[in-house]
């Protein structure tokens, strides 16, 4: 098994090492507006360079919050589909930097 580069855990403790599309799909589709409303993606290390959440807004629909301190990013934004919220944060995530994992690198075609 290899190194374990980011960890999802919700509110509820569920967590998955190096979540896919799915598992990310799955983590939110489970969070509810009463004891499981968020849940947090961030390196497995102790000071995180980066992390991303996802909590149940009140109103309907989710907000989803990335930020980075590398790079000195910090978005913040509400959205109501899920498979598009766990399909951006794999993009999002795929673009950070993680100790142990090769950097990502643009290429020019």
């Amino acid at each position: 098994m290899g190194a374990t580069y980011c960890r999802a855990e919700s509110e509820s403790g569920d967590h998955v090492e190096d979540p896919s599309e799915d598992a990310l799909f799955m983590l939110i589709d489970d969070l509810n507006d009463s004891d499981n409303t968020f849940v947090v993606i961030q390196p497995d290390e102790d000071d995180p360079a980066w992390f991303t959440s996802v909590a149940v807004l009140d109103e309907g629909g989710y907000e989803v919050v990335r930020r980075d301190s590398i790079r000195g990013d910090h978005e913040v934004g509400t959205e109501a589909g899920i498979d598009r919220i766990a399909r951006d944060l794999m993009i999002w995530m795929a673009a950070r930097y993680v100790p142990g994992r090769p950097t990502p690198r643009n290429r020019n075609f």
